[in-house]
């Protein structure tokens, strides 16, 4: 079954309440998928889907290993239209959905089609299955005859990653059968629940957020409410968000078992087609630096903000010498644009149509869901980026960060269906050197001082928030799983865990209050993607690392760049890094992205000085 789009990315906070001075914002056009949801056009793609499916069992099932070249091309390119076709459809019910996840109407309609979609793709489980059991002889015998098959070896290569983890047929079966009621409904019941949820501050119901986005209030009164608004809701829900994070854990572990996966991360390294030693490097190296980071950061800003400790509201208050500022959503589409056409003048056509054809849906509203992402729908038609837009500078940086995926998803495209999806650690470049791509232009724009202190200050912390919180993030999530094999775990267990990693990581400069301890209730990447939260820290270290071989001058850099994203899913990591001198599996590798991070706090105390 085709995955949902998830609002997975940890947008930092933006502002207090819902400006009214945004200027007019985008919402999404989805007739490029479907005109509506009862749409002759829906009706037909959900019956065509069952038969086709069908079809497809029938012709191929028990014969994989009788094809030639072109009969197994012919093979892949049917199995590539039903992929397409049910994309179509499952972006179209999940984007509608995020838009007001508390209408009924569009639950149903995600619901059903997830059904139907869930029951059609169940004839096409025994593929990957008697796909893998062919010997390596005689596909390298079938590529090596047909160069338009051999394209898609990359394909090929992470399916048969997953041949010593594959169950039987009929268990596959059963398990992809049995997904709507099991994960998928436990993240519907989440990102429901979520959205329902409601914070007094001051008098004042506000949804999730805007009480987020007070933590950044430049009132310290207004943030420590907000804060506590949150906890006391999030206390009230601890329950039943425990139980959701128990049986997601137990589900993972029992497949996993059966599955012989040596350790719960190790699906997402086989799916990100990473080695577990790389990403286990990056989190030693980010772990080592957290005193030269994120602690020697928060002692720094305690001494900007005037306090001995600072409390979770202070993490991302602003600095005592910024001026409040709203950007209007047309400054901030011009700011990212402009800084996209300085870098290249293709990127800013890329990015346009986000704009201009109802690409983006900006705005906060009732029942819509938090966070941002950009999801590439399929690859016939286009990517759609949501955000929660409040008009922070830091709304920019995530607007700069999802138009970076949407770019790096159109050109994908390219390769078609199977080989466009980028794993997540490579996924996660192009919206982080988007983000670079702006700050640097901002910075070379800052007219005195204080305001390059202000920007510095300012990118420090969004790369804290996506390196150091993001790999504290994973210790959390391998420290979750560890203890949940060991048995049912309570709010409070969860709790310790939690506190934990917030500790180590954050470090001396903080006390947190009571009830902080309730504060991995809302991030949704737990409950829809577990251990997704290292793509994060990867993206920025490996975007470090590509900026600064940028910065040096290498001859036909652009063009090297629009390669790799172009290339989407069809190169390894290794492969595509080469070509700029950039190996991940070095040891030294993550130490240049962590410097740059260090660098920028160096500046700021001499600053100080």
């Amino acid at each position: 079954m085709r995955d949902l789009p998830r609002p997975v990315r940890d947008a930092t906070p933006a502002a207090g309440g819902v400006p009214r001075d945004l200027g007019p914002m985008p919402e999404w056009d989805l007739s490029d998928l479907y005109p509506a949801p009862d749409a002759p056009a829906v009706a037909q793609d959900l019956a065509w889907l069952a038969e086709a499916a069908r079809g497809f069992a029938d012709d191929y099932q028990g014969r994989l290993h009788d094809l030639d070249a072109a009969g197994m091309l012919d093979c892949i390119r049917r199995y590539e239209r039903i992929d397409i076709v049910a994309g179509r459809l499952m972006s179209f019910a999940g984007l509608r959905y995020y838009q007001d996840t508390l209408a009924a109407d569009r639950a149903k309609f995600l619901a059903d089609c997830q059904d139907r979609v869930t029951d059609a793709t169940t004839h096409l489980v025994f593929f990957a299955l008697e796909f893998n059991r062919l010997h390596d002889a005689h596909l390298d015998a079938l590529l090596a005859a047909d160069a338009d098959l051999a394209r898609y070896r990359p394909v090929f290569d992470r399916m048969r990653a997953m041949r010593p983890h594959q169950l039987s047929d009929e268990l596959e079966r059963f398990l992809h059968e049995t997904s709507t009621v099991g994960a998928a409904a436990w993240n519907r019941l989440f990102d429901e629940t979520m959205a329902g949820l409601t914070f007094t501050v001051a008098g004042e119901a506000m949804n999730l957020e805007a009480t987020l986005n007070l933590l950044t209030d430049t009132d310290r009164n207004r943030r420590e409410a907000g804060a506590r608004a949150l906890a006391d809701v999030f206390a009230a829900n601890t329950r039943l968000f425990a139980r959701i994070h128990n049986t997601l854990a137990k589900e993972k572990e029992i497949v996993d078992r059966w599955r012989r996966m040596p350790t719960p991360q190790h699906a997402r390294h086989l799916a990100n087609h990473v080695e577990p030693e790389v990403v286990q490097a990056l989190r030693d190296a980010v772990v080592a630096a957290y005193p030269r980071l994120s602690h020697r950061y928060y002692r720094l800003k305690a001494k900007w903000l005037g306090l001995d400790r600072l409390q979770i509201w202070d993490r991302n208050a602003p600095l005592p010498t910024e001026a409040p500022r709203t950007v209007p959503w047309a400054e901030a589409r011009a700011i990212v644009t402009e800084a996209y056409r300085a870098f290249d003048p293709r990127m800013a056509e890329l990015a346009e149509p986000f704009f201009t054809q109802g690409w983006i849906d900006a705005a906060v509203k009732p029942g819509k869901a938090p966070g941002a992402f950009a999801h590439p729908t399929v690859s016939e038609v286009h990517p759609s980026v949501m955000l929660n837009y409040l008009g922070k500078p830091r709304d920019v940086m995530t607007l700069a960060h999802e138009l970076g995926h949407g770019v790096h998803q159109r050109l994908a495209a390219r390769q078609g269906e199977l080989l466009s999806a980028t794993p997540l650690t490579l996924a996660e470049t192009a919206s982080v050197f988007g983000e670079m791509l702006t700050f640097r232009a901002l910075l070379d724009r800052a007219a005195t001082p204080a305001e390059r202190k202000t920007l510095l200050a300012g990118k420090v912390e969004d790369m804290i928030n996506t390196v150091v919180r993001q790999i504290a993030f994973y210790d959390f999530e391998c420290k979750l799983h560890a203890a949940r094999a060991q048995g049912e775990l309570t709010p409070d267990d969860i709790g310790a865990l939690w506190m934990s990693v917030q500790a180590e990581s954050l470090g001396d400069a903080f006390e947190f209050m009571p009830g902080y301890e309730t504060f991995w209730c809302y991030i949704p990447h737990f409950v829809h993607s577990p251990f997704y939260v290292y793509a994060y820290a990867f993206g920025d270290g490996l975007v470090n690392a590509l900026y600064a071989v940028y910065d040096s001058g290498l001859p036909g850099f652009r063009d090297l760049y629009f390669e790799m994203l172009a290339a989407g899913g069809s190169r390894h990591h290794r492969a595509l890094l080469a070509p700029f001198g950039l190996d991940a599996a070095d040891p030294g590798f993550w130490d240049k992205g962590l410097s740059m991070i260090a660098g920028f706090i160096d500046e700021l105390e001499a600053m100080e000085g």
